[in-house]
This record gives C-alpha cells, structure tokens and sequence, in this order.
C-alpha cells in the first residue's frame, strides 16, 4: 500500500489559523437583521427559553453543538502535555465532527483542572465536572477527549448520570465501538462465534477497559486482559476498580503466556511490545489488532513475514495500512443520531447498534467512487477489509440511523418518527455531497 507522508512544515503551515471557525447561518446585513438577531428582538428568544427550557434545543444552536472537552492528560498517545497543548487535536476534532456528522463541535480545553488547581499532576475528577456541569446549557452533547484514566471514568460516569444531554468519553467507547465491528467480521470470516472467541486484551487503560465491557456486551466470554505488571488476574492486589470487573482465574501471567492460543490480540498500549513469537503462537486464522499509534504493537509486515501465507487479519490504528481502526468511524454518527432525537444519554445498547451497522456496512458492495479512493485495495469484505472506511458516504445515514433507532427503542429518546429521522439524514447527507 502507499503511505501518506506530511512534513512537519506541511503540518504546521496547515495549522496556521486553527483549524475551527465561526459560520453564520443568518448572516446580519441589514438593520433588520440586527433587530432580529440581538436588541430588541433577541429579549423574546431569552423569554421564550426562560417559559420553556426545551425550546433552546430548538431556537439556539445547541441542538448541533458539542462540547469537545480536554485537561490535555493523555493526548493521542503523546501523554500529558497540558490543556493549552490538547488545542490541535480540540480542533482537529471539531474538524473531523463537522466533516463526516454534520455535528458543530467546539473546542473547549480545561486548564486549572489538576490536583489543587494546578496545570500539572493528576487530573481533579470534580473540577471537570463542575466545569463542564456550568457549561451543559449551551451544547447539546458533551465529547470527552484524552483525559487519562482512571479519573475518565468517574468524569463520564458522573457527568452522564448528572446531565441530561449525552455525556461520551471518546477515548473510552470510540475505539471499542470500532473494534467490536471490526470483531464482528473476523468471526464471520472465520465461522466463529463471538462466544467462541478467546480475546487477549494489552492495555487496561480507558480504552482497553471499554473495549473489554463493549465485547462482553456482545457475547465475548474469554477474554483476558495485561497491562504493565501482566495478566489482570484474581489474585492481584493492586487492581482498580474497572480493572478488578475484568480480573479472571488463570496460570497465565505475562502478555506472552496469554496469548498461546488466543484467537484474538487487541493493543491499546506500546509500541513493539509484541513479537512474531507470540503471534505465531495464537490459534490458526488469528486477528491481530495492533493499535497504538503512531507505532502499533507489532508492525504489519512482521506479521506477514511470520505467516508467510497462512491466514490471519490484520488491523491498526493507522490510515496507510488495511483496516484502520478509526474512531472517526464512530463518535460523528454516534452524535449524529443521539442528536437527532434528542436522547438523554448514548447507552451500551446504542454503541452496539452503530458496531452492528459498521460491520454490516463492510459486507455491502462499496460504491465506485469509494473504490476508486482506494484503487490499491480490494473493498470486498475478507482478510484486508473487515471494517468501512472513513470517506464512504453510506455511513452517515446507517450508522447514525441505528444509534438513533437504539435511542428510542431502549427510552432514552422520546416517541420519534424514526422514518422521518432518516428521511432526514438522507437529505442532510445528499445536501453535503
């Protein structure tokens, strides 16, 4: 395959600016105008939403505004670099919500948000929550963004219970929403149920947990899960709370041990701390997702050069290889249908919809004009394409239709006309082509 390569001065002259602005879907240039959209006639929208609160969803932008949250602790696998630091990657978020859902996304980075108020140490659970609780009323939905764990959780745990908007952690659900359809078909691939599967997670952090919790939601069984200190057995001491959910009973005590007969390896850890070794000693036709960026667990060509031939699927977190892992694959439509029928909150039976539409969509003929963005891959569901890519355009409607029909059958969305809603999708989609 091709790889894309950029330049440091490519990437910062396309900074140059920031990557968000404002857009005006009214602009003002009349002196009427300015009546209607501040004084005098701005009084009667403030009253209107003082008589009733849920109109703001309708007469302000909050309907298609999400908050893009960050204390800057965990940034894309570059670690803690602050608030002001997370600001790119804020944007680039904004960017990639605009760009695929349709959805306003607002950078909102959160400096002072550390033990004792500081701009350095672990991240202060309550500081970020009475941040974000005083904000709540201008968006429609807030996105958590590279907050490190373990305060994430507590963060969107509280916030969500807290709220009546949908409150979700990015880093937690995006990539287990996008792994779990990536699973979907390797076991359909290998006519394997999902309850067959012996999963081995590396990685106990916010992502390698949710992804734990998203695959027992949908039928996992076996799975083990190591982090630093290896296996995340029942006789550890030193577990947290999230961690001791997952601890299981087994003689296996390093990364290496658990993998012997694995079907399937899911990082979300370090660079290279996989070796051919330990993948040739999986089951036959394994999955390998090896997603730490920007250097997986183990390089895609060590492990075609070890199965020299054999079967197996490999996945990563990078766009120049098969089968990326992308979180833009799912947080755009996951908002999109929350929003458009207005739900409470995104919920398991949610991100299992829009896993179960991603792998669906990845066994349906892809259109020519996505072929022809690919034209060195064969876009037809096997070893080399068991999850969509992020430029089909198909995504948008299946995707955010499934979450927002989710929403409504599990009551977190009120009675909709979930024909009208994608009807409505349908159009909004061919309006952006």
């Amino acid at each position: 395959m091709t790889k894309t390569t950029v330049t440091r001065e490519e990437v910062l002259q396309f900074h140059l600016g920031g990557k968000v602005g404002l857009a005006l879907p009214r602009p003002v240039r009349s002196q009427r105008d300015l009546c209607l959209a501040y004084t005098p006639g701005v009084a009667m929208a403030v009253k209107e939403i003082a008589a009733n609160p849920a109109s703001s969803f309708d007469i302000t932008a909050r309907s298609n505004l999400v908050a893009v949250v960050s204390d800057g602790t965990a940034i894309l696998g570059l670690g803690d670099l602050g608030a002001l630091a997370s600001v790119p990657v804020m944007e680039g978020k904004a960017v990639l919500f605009k760009s695929f859902g349709d959805v306003d996304g607002w950078p909102v980075p959160l400096a002072r948000c550390r033990q004792g108020g500081k701009d350095t140490g672990p991240t202060d659970p309550q500081r970020i929550i009475d941040c974000v609780a005083a904000m709540a009323p201008m968006y429609g939905g807030i996105n958590l963004e590279d907050i490190a764990a373990p305060a994430c959780f507590e963060i969107e745990d509280r916030l969500d219970a807290m709220l009546d908007i949908p409150v979700f952690h990015d880093d937690q659900w995006g990539t287990a929403v996008i792994t779990l359809a990536g699973l979907m078909n390797y076991a359909l691939l290998t006519g394997r149920k999902l309850g067959e599967l012996r999963v081995v997670i590396n990685g106990a952090g916010a992502a390698g947990i949710r992804i734990a919790d998203m695959c027992k939601a949908a039928g996992v069984q076996e799975l083990v899960i190591c982090d630093t200190k290896g296996t995340v057995r029942q006789d550890r001491t030193d577990l947290n709370d999230h961690k001791r959910r997952h601890a299981v009973t087994t003689k296996a005590k390093t990364l290496a041990e658990a993998m012997a007969g694995a079907h399937v390896f899911i990082g979300v850890s370090a660079a290279n701390c996989l070796s051919a070794t330990d993948v040739l000693a999986m089951a036959a036709y394994p999955a390998i997702f090896a997603m730490s960026n920007p250097d997986p667990e183990i390089k895609p060509e060590l492990v075609a050069e070890a199965f020299a031939g054999k079967p197996y699927v490999m996945a990563t977190g990078r766009s120049d290889y098969a089968n990326q892992i992308n979180n833009v694959l799912g947080f755009p439509f996951l908002f999109r249908g929350a929003l458009d029928v207005r739900a409470r909150t995104i919920n398991t039976a949610m991100k299992v919809a829009a896993s179960e539409a991603l792998a669906k969509l990845a066994r349906q003929p892809v259109p020519a004009e996505v072929q022809a963005l690919y034209p060195h891959e064969n876009l037809v569901l096997s070893d080399g394409y068991i999850i969509p890519k992020p430029f089909d355009r198909r995504l948008f409607v299946e995707i955010s239709f499934a979450v927002a029909q989710a929403a409504v059958t599990s009551g977190v969305a009120p009675a909709t006309d979930l024909t009208a809603v994608r009807a409505r999708l349908e159009r909004r989609n061919a309006e952006r082509a």
